[in-house]
């Protein structure tokens, strides 16, 4: 059944409100003739285009074309608000999927609204690019005198880069039909089982426009929408040539966006039910589940290639260049059947010095060209010159993209073939990584594929048309950041077993900086927490990306969940915002802020400050937290494996296992934790107590000595506790926290002290002289001084003394991020 077919179909079936009645569409979708369902119905009556335009004056086209623009600008609005009224019960439903009596399960959700948020953004982003075009272009009405004026202003309204962005991402459509029968599935079963559902079904409402008036919709009837929106893109755009003058810059783009938008319709519409299907010379079939750039590292050289995932076989080609007008092609490069198919994705550790290099010459070039077009765009006459610098900037984000990427995706056949695959984001590496697992998991077999009619099929099955270039694909868009975006990373909750966890965050927009950071791993643990926070400098930047990951040293690292979430200025500002991202199974809390400003030449390669040797609150102003992060991954490490290790802090690791691990913690925590797993706990008990020792002011301030060991003189053990915890209060917040930090831990080793032999007394005795020192004469202190037969007894006493209270106040370990309004829940 073709999509005229489905279409006349649902309508005959279904009670679909009187204004998608007209827009039926006609039964050969690609006939130039055609009037397209993009104009309001008002203005479709009130327009006459000729079939030949030339026969009318530039300044009549000009005007047509205007008006086919407003009209086009129209039917986006009244299109967003059905989109906006289909996406409006989908936060509900993800809230309910996770009770214990959900109206929908979460994979029901994602089949219902699958594509569906990409799709309402995209529209979005060219709503509001012809928007501003439009604006700007009619602010002043022409007196009669200047028609003339007129025309040549017509001439100066370009619109063909909108509409070719957006057709280049019309492939989001392709994932939505093949979709579609399985979303209408639910709803319809859901529909009939559910009262609570069929009563959220029966009420869509829609406003209408500036009327205010509402409009009501059949849960099905908007879920058409998208389907019958799509076939129309070719008819818009044959509306918006014939109005438009072969000499005017805009005819190429649009001619290209038509080639395009055909090329994928036509594959959408001679498919079966709307799959995308290939058949060979021996009448199997294949249908096409994903495509995509991905750069092919099988050879030890980098070569960006197209991917096609099929339903048996992954096949890789590289792009054939063609002369305008020309088919498009793809020539053969390598196929492996997913029969069997093993897949492994690591990291790569570290870039070597020359890729570091070339990578910020390519980044600083880029942020040069990005200026350079942002002043271009204020003169008119400045087009040909800007039209070169988008290119070179084209150019160097594909080299770029060619380099930068860290994530090797393997595969493995049975055979004995293997290929890596190389991708600079984890989020899309992940999604390739389920779209295959979900094929390989059945019981599939290959036929040998006919080569030839497999990579010619793949103009018209394709997806994608275009490598994920932002410099492209991007519409300058007034809610994209520009400035400083802050992520800290709280906890997580929902884990099935223990596991050592860390968070990967990716942000979009132009390349000019490191768009991912990761925390460090966690503790083995149900619930782990960071605390940690991720800067970036972006521009342009619209998503963010947030993935959690399982560290395993057997069996590697995996992908627990993942989610993405928009990015909006106006829902951003300098304060922290928490929310709770629901990954799956898996919930992660954390906070945003950002601070927009201009931004600075990309710089090389920030190494890492020190930690050892460095005031403790300049090392917490570093890393935004109150408990330096050495502290609490030592502390972790330690409770993870070593709270029954006889004589845990009292016997010692090797000195130079110790000094490796200092020296990581100085130079990457990333590689100082992974390191920690494999360390002796004695090392780890180790790096704790060297940090504390050369610390330049010991934990508990100097000043503070003299009133503690007056303490130890009162008699009655409460008086004393109280005192002692009332001078605490006057160190500065992470000394203060640190210590309430260790203290606790300390506490928890002692209640295994029949196993490891360390009581109050003992951790007291290691702990007491690095915690905590005398002052020194002659450096700024004159006042009275502690027999040295005393000190360390009084060291020792003090801490042995913190150590006995029972009502110690709870150590925060990062800065409070949720001061700007209360927490948000995002369901992905």
């Amino acid at each position: 059944m073709d999509l005229y077919q489905e279409a006349v179909h649902y309508l005959q079936s279904q009670h679909v409100p009187a204004d998608a009645e007209t827009d039926v569409l006609e039964e050969d979708v690609f006939q130039e003739e055609a009037v397209s369902g993009y104009l309001s119905p008002l203005l479709s009556e009130s327009l006459d285009f000729p079939d030949t335009p030339t026969f009318c004056s530039p300044e009549d086209m000009l005007e047509r074309r205007l008006v086919v623009l407003k009209g086009i600008l129209e039917s986006e609005e009244v299109y967003l608000r059905e989109l906006e009224a289909l996406l409006m019960p989908m936060k509900a439903l993800w809230a309910s999927a996770g009770t214990s009596q959900p109206v929908l399960s979460s994979r029901q959700v994602q089949t219902v609204f699958y594509q569906v948020p990409e799709i309402r953004d995209m529209h979005q982003i060219f709503h509001s690019g012809l928007k501003a075009r439009l604006s700007a272009h009619c602010q002043t009405e022409p007196s009669p005198g200047e028609e003339r004026k007129m025309s040549l202003t017509g001439f100066e309204l370009m619109v063909g880069d909108l509409f070719l962005k957006m057709v280049n991402q019309i492939g989001l459509y392709g994932g939505f039909i093949a979709n579609y029968e399985k979303a209408v599935d639910v709803v319809r079963k859901c529909t009939h089982s559910d009262p609570r559902f069929r009563t959220l079904a029966e009420s869509m409402m829609s406003n209408n426009g500036s009327d205010k008036t509402r409009t009501k919709y059949t849960f099905e009837a908007l879920l058409y929408k998208p389907l019958d929106r799509v076939t129309k893109t070719t008819l818009v755009l044959l509306d918006l040539l014939k109005t438009t003058p072969e000499d005017h810059r805009d005819y190429a783009a649009l001619q290209e966006a038509l080639r395009l938008s055909r090329s994928f319709l036509s594959g959408i519409n001679e498919s079966s039910q709307c799959k995308r299907e290939v058949t060979l010379s021996h009448g199997m079939r294949r249908q096409l589940m994903r495509d995509g750039f991905v750069v092919d590292g099988s050879e030890g050289e980098r070569r960006l290639r197209h991917l096609f995932l099929y339903t048996d076989l992954l096949l890789c080609t590289r792009f054939k260049h063609t002369s305008r007008g020309k088919q498009d092609q793809y020539r053969f490069c390598w196929y492996v059947p997913l029969a069997g198919l093993k897949l492994r994705w690591v990291a790569e550790q570290e870039r070597s010095p020359v890729t570091h290099l070339r990578i910020h010459t390519i980044r600083t070039k880029m942020y040069l060209l990005r200026q350079q077009l942002r002043q271009q765009a204020t003169g008119s006459r400045l087009m040909a010159l800007s039209a070169r610098s988008r290119k070179k900037l084209e150019q160097l984000e594909l080299m770029l993209l060619t380099h930068s990427p860290v994530y090797r995706l393997e595969l493995h056949s049975p055979s004995g073939k293997s290929h890596t695959l190389l991708l600079s984001s984890l989020y899309e590496l992940e999604e390739w990584r389920e779209a295959i697992h979900k094929l390989t998991t059945d019981n599939i077999e290959t036929v040998p594929p006919d080569l030839l009619t497999l990579t010619s099929a793949c103009v018209k099955l394709r997806m994608t048309q275009q490598p994920p270039l932002h410099s492209t694909n991007a519409v300058e868009h007034e809610q994209s950041l520009c400035g400083t975006l802050s992520v800290a990373i709280h906890s997580a909750y929902g884990l099935q077993q223990p596991a050592c966890v860390y968070v990967c965050v990716e942000v979009d927009g132009y390349e000019f900086y490191d768009k991912q950071a990761q925390t460090h791993s966690s503790v083995h643990s149900f619930n782990p927490h960071w605390d940690q926070e991720l800067s970036f400098q972006v521009d342009g930047a619209q998503d963010l990306r947030v993935l959690c990951v399982s560290q395993s040293d057997r069996q590697g690292d995996t992908v627990l969940g993942k989610a993405s979430i928009k990015l909006l200025s106006k829902s951003l500002n300098t304060r922290w915002r928490r929310q709770t991202l629901h990954l799956g199974q898996v919930e992660v809390t954390l906070s945003l802020k950002y601070c927009p400003h201009p931004l600075e030449p990309p710089r090389s390669v920030v190494q890492q400050q020190p930690v050892f040797c460095v005031p403790i609150k300049t090392v917490a102003q570093q890393e935004g937290v109150l408990v330096p992060h050495v502290v609490r991954c030592c502390v972790e490490e330690v409770e993870r494996r070593g709270m029954e290790e006889v004589g845990i802090y009292r016997i010692s690791g090797t000195t130079s296992d110790i000094n490796t691990l200092k020296t990581a913690f100085n130079s990457n925590l990333r590689e100082a934790v992974t390191r920690l797993r494999s360390a002796e706990v004695n090392a780890v008990s180790g790096v704790l107590k060297l940090y504390f020792r050369e610390l330049p002011e010991p934990l508990i301030p100097t000043e503070l000595f003299q009133s503690l060991a007056r303490t130890l003189d009162i008699q009655d053990i409460n008086s004393r506790h109280a005192s002692m915890l009332s001078l605490l209060q006057s160190c500065p917040d992470s000394n203060r926290h640190t210590f309430l930090y260790i203290l606790h831990h300390l506490q928890r080793v002692s209640e295994k002290q029949e196993i490891n032999k360390m009581s109050l007394m003992n951790l007291a005795t290691v702990f007491g002289p690095s915690l905590l020192r005398p002052p020194v004469v002659g450096l700024g202190y004159n006042g009275p001084t502690v027999d040295i037969s005393q000190e360390v007894v009084v060291q020792v006493q003090v801490v042995f003394c913190y150590l006995q209270c029972n009502n110690l106040p709870e150590a925060q370990t990062s800065l409070p991020h949720d001061t700007d309004a209360e927490e948000e829940t995002t369901h992905m």
